[in-house]
């Protein structure tokens, strides 16, 4: 992981300076675009740290030794449910959510009550039923 933390820490290097050669092309009038690079400036440090300490907690990778080879990554890498509707109730919440935007703020509250549906269901899928653990 510490080529990635350093990809993203570098990042900062390039994002400031735009961001800055950006705001004195507009004259600071542009509130966005100067705004969004320096947030992204940011957001590359919090990515870039939390990379880095993760690095130092976990150690190294095969990816990051000279002499890793490929079989070390073999196995399992998480656990995934392939059978869960639950990420769908939930894409679908999000959807009426953000619709609630353009359509009316009412509907929003109905975006807000499926996705606390959606999010519990999908939280406790493995509290009850035929895959209970």
């Amino acid at each position: 992981m510490k080529v990635e933390s350093w990809l993203f820490l570098g990042g900062v290097f390039f994002f400031t300076p735009v961001a800055i050669v950006y705001g004195m092309m507009v004259n600071w009038q542009e509130w966005v675009g100067f705004l969004a690079l320096f947030m992204l400036s940011g957001l590359s440090i919090m990515v870039g740290f939390y990379l880095h300490f993760t690095a130092r907690r976990v150690g190294y990778r095969p990816e990051d030794r000279v002499d890793g080879e490929i079989h070390e990554n073999a196995g399992a890498i998480g656990m995934f449910s392939p059978w869960s509707w639950w990420p769908l109730v939930l894409g679908l919440a999000a959807a009426i959510g953000f619709a609630g935007l353009a359509l009316g703020f009412w509907v929003t509250y109905i975006g807000i009550g499926l996705l606390t549906v959606a999010l519990t269901g999908w939280v406790y899928e493995y509290s009850r039923g035929d895959h209970a653990h």
